[in-house]
């Protein structure tokens, strides 16, 4: 007898991540779509909860569409999106550039220690990825730089323009 397996998709889901390297911290956020207006609201839970208590909250982001202020005044109105975002600084990435990413390398942490398997679905997604977080935000771990800018300044030397 033969068997054949056959892989049904459950669904598809967004992760949102945020990364403090220096002092251990993470928040992730699973949502159903990766929009504006959920990206709007990742970012006011951010200013508005974990880090209500900060005068200032510096956000490296990438360059998606979603990923401005633009965003916000269109989902809250200008009013309240300058309200929201006086305490938000943006820096994003290069277009044609790769930055060593702390998201990505959370991220991938994530994907090892927690989404390694199928799950059966969002809301056993939720809690288990909720749970990761909370473990490791417990255990503060940070993220160690090894690569240091003279590193840097050696092996990317021959694209510098003297």
């Amino acid at each position: 007898m033969r068997l054949d397996y056959e892989y049904v998709r459950a669904g598809t889901c967004n992760l949102f991540v945020a990364v403090e390297p220096k002092g251990g911290q993470r928040t992730v956020k699973v949502t159903d779509r990766r929009t504006k207006a959920d990206f709007v609201t990742f970012v006011q839970y951010l200013l508005q909860q974990v880090y209500a208590k900060a005068k200032r909250v510096h956000l490296v982001l990438d360059n998606l569409n979603t990923h401005f202020r633009k965003g916000f005044e269109e989902m809250l109105g200008v009013k309240e999106a300058r309200a929201l975002l006086r305490r938000a600084v943006f820096h994003y990435t290069p277009k044609h550039a790769s930055w060593l990413n702390m998201a990505e390398i959370e991220i991938g942490i994530l994907d090892r220690q927690c989404l390694n398997r199928r799950l059966p679905d969002r809301t056993t997604l939720a809690t288990e990825v909720d749970a990761w977080q909370q473990r490791r935000n417990a255990e503060c771990r940070c993220i160690e730089w090894s690569f240091t800018r003279r590193d840097a300044d050696k092996k990317m030397a021959r694209h510098y323009v003297s």
